[in-house]
């Protein structure tokens, strides 16, 4: 199972089932419950339309002669839409139960609110489809039992929360997954360069001390810390693990890595500061 596929699915999945949680919350505080197979319409049509689009970039793969180019270009665009997500998250995610209630306040015909849930809902699908591609193109297998359990998870720990009525920092939660998946992230950027490196070569094109290795640790391909091993493949999709690297690749990388770990740390420290501020004001008066 990739793990790297479990925690992406897990963390979209549980956005989409805390999205649609608070819809149906919304409609029965107002007096709209007979609404509610509207949200859960619109959730299918865009569960459905997700699965079609994963389908459909699979078939496109397969049929590709390039392929070193479409998985370098594929990593770069799910590196840049997970790293949207991670800081719209940081940023403005604990404003989201206000935006999609009023949103929802003005959805009153049922094919709006249909519309609505499809789109808030379809947007957590296309994100995860866009990050599990570069997964599924190394391990198809692996990708698809990650998906299942991360939806699995994501289901349960959203029944417990808005069913059960078990309490969770949600807050807490997003800041930690977000460092992970930045790491994740991270990963993704050097291998998406390494595979743009690699069709470089194969098109002739000289790459000078870019393509150049940077490090080798001479780990056999059959050991299990090998990046295609039994433990090494585990550290290769959480941090970015490999047995060697070329500059352009450790470059990007680690590149990468320093800069959204400052913003995302960033980000998140400003509300805990707040609170902390906040609280003592109150307990002052």
């Amino acid at each position: 199972m990739s793990v790297g596929a479990f925690l992406i699915t897990f963390r979209e999945a549980l956005e989409a089932a805390i999205i649609v949680a608070i819809i149906i919350a919304y409609l029965r505080r107002t007096n709209r419950a007979n609404q509610i197979k509207d949200v859960w319409i619109g959730t299918a049509l865009s569960v459905g339309v997700s699965v079609l689009l994963g389908i459909g970039i699979l078939k496109f793969y397969g049929g590709l002669a390039e392929k070193e180019l479409f998985e370098g270009i594929a990593s770069y665009l799910a590196v840049i839409v997970l790293t949207s997500m991670i800081y719209w998250m940081a940023t403005k995610g604990r404003n989201i139960r206000a935006e999609i209630e009023s949103k929802v306040s003005k959805s009153i015909a049922p094919l709006a609110l249909i519309g609505f849930t499809f789109i808030v809902v379809f947007r957590e699908g296309l994100e995860t489809v866009l990050f599990l591609t570069p997964f599924m193109t190394q391990n198809l297998t692996g990708t698809l039992l990650g998906l299942v359990a991360g939806l699995a998870g994501a289901l349960v720990l959203a029944y417990l929360i808005y069913g059960v009525g078990m309490r969770i920092d949600l807050r807490r939660f997003f800041y930690y997954s977000s460092i992970l998946l930045v790491f994740v992230a991270a990963g993704l950027a050097g291998y998406g360069t390494h595979e743009l490196i690699e069709w470089a070569g194969e098109e002739g094109y000289s790459l000078g001390v870019f393509a150049s290795t940077a490090y080798d640790l001479g780990i056999p391909s059959g050991s299990i810390w090998h990046h295609n091993g039994t433990a090494g493949s585990v550290f290769a999709v959480l941090f970015g693990y490999s047995v060697s690297m070329e500059w352009g690749r450790v470059i990007v990388q680690f590149g990468y890595l320093i800069t959204a770990l400052y913003l995302v740390l960033r980000a998140y420290g400003r509300e805990p500061t707040l609170g902390r501020e906040k609280k003592a004001a109150e307990s002052a008066a």
